[in-house]
């Protein structure tokens, strides 16, 4: 296991560029282009929000801590990197990752609990057969190539919260904005304290912090480099800090002086107002329709 996100397989493996990442889909596309015609996907933003909310769903029905789910999103997210949505069920991997996504957060679900708890949710695409679970565990774990330790963003957020003099109402925005780039592509184009960042500056520059919250967020996690992220003797003193404009500004100066890759910072930013606007366009009954006609229609709900 690597102690930072620097030495991970992570970083090593599981981090592309927009156009590698693009290839890639473009390749499974290709690989049955008849398939791809015959069952059209919604965008992948619309079928990357329908994934966590159906996630979301199983999470508070087995009382799942948000990191757990975080790493069942990677796991979602990485998978499909290497496997056509259209050859698998989706309900069955998004059950699996969480089960799989449990254990390596130490916080590990029965495999009965995790298949009772899916089936409930989803009955028409969940078999009670637990070995199908099981099967699909070795699968998702196949496909990753074994590496399943994940960074997360949060931890570099808890670092940097005293560092910037961030009030409660910035940690808890920017938590919830760390939460939702799990919809995104973000997890696989950059470094986890970049996010941070991002969402540090976001939470800053809005004005209803106060009023603005999509997931919970009572718990902590990932493993982001801090020492990597700002330089030695930019310690800012929370008294400095009294007002959101001071906070602002304190914020812009420690990052123009910090060896943070602010182009990096500013696109990430960008990733998350696009997703704003995109949720608001998606439909979650589409989506279901879509899923279900490729999955029943070639049996994969059996």
């Amino acid at each position: 296991m690597a102690a930072n996100y620097w030495a991970s397989t992570q970083r090593l493996h599981w981090q592309f560029t927009r156009t590698e990442l693009q290839d890639i889909r473009a390749d499974l596309e290709n690989e049955d282009p008849s398939l791809a015609r015959q069952y059209p996907l919604p965008d992948i933003r619309c079928l990357s929000i329908f994934f966590n909310v159906q996630l979301v769903k199983l999470g508070k029905r087995m009382s799942v801590r948000q990191q757990a789910l975080a790493t069942a999103q990677v796991y979602v997210r990485r998978f499909y990197t290497k496997v056509d949505v259209r050859s698998t069920n989706p309900y069955l991997i998004l059950a699996t990752a969480l089960y799989l996504a449990c254990k390596m957060e130490e916080i590990p679900q029965h495999i009965r609990t995790v298949v009772d708890a899916a089936r409930n949710l989803w009955p028409d695409f969940i078999s009670s057969d637990v070995a199908k679970l099981g099967e699909c565990e070795f699968y998702l774990i196949s496909e990753m190539n074994s590496q399943l330790i994940v960074h997360h963003p949060y931890r570099t957020l808890q670092q940097l919260q005293n560092q910037l003099g961030l009030g409660q109402d910035d940690v808890s925005l920017a938590w919830s904005i760390i939460n939702d780039h799990y919809l995104t592509d973000l997890p696989l184009l950059v470094a986890p304290h970049v996010v941070a960042i991002a969402a540090i500056s976001l939470a800053l520059t809005h004005k209803t912090a106060s009023s603005s919250s999509q997931v919970t967020t009572n718990n902590s996690g990932g493993a982001a480099n801090h020492s990597l992220v700002s330089k030695e003797g930019l310690q800012i003193g929370n008294s400095t800090l009294n007002t959101p404009q001071k906070r602002t500004e304190n914020f812009a100066k420690w990052l123009s002086e910090s060896e943070v890759d602010i182009q990096a910072v500013v696109d990430s930013s960008q990733e998350m107002i696009s997703l704003y606007d995109t949720w608001e366009q998606c439909n979650e009954k589409t989506c279901k329709d879509q899923i279900s006609r490729f999955v029943k229609a070639r049996g994969l709900d059996k």
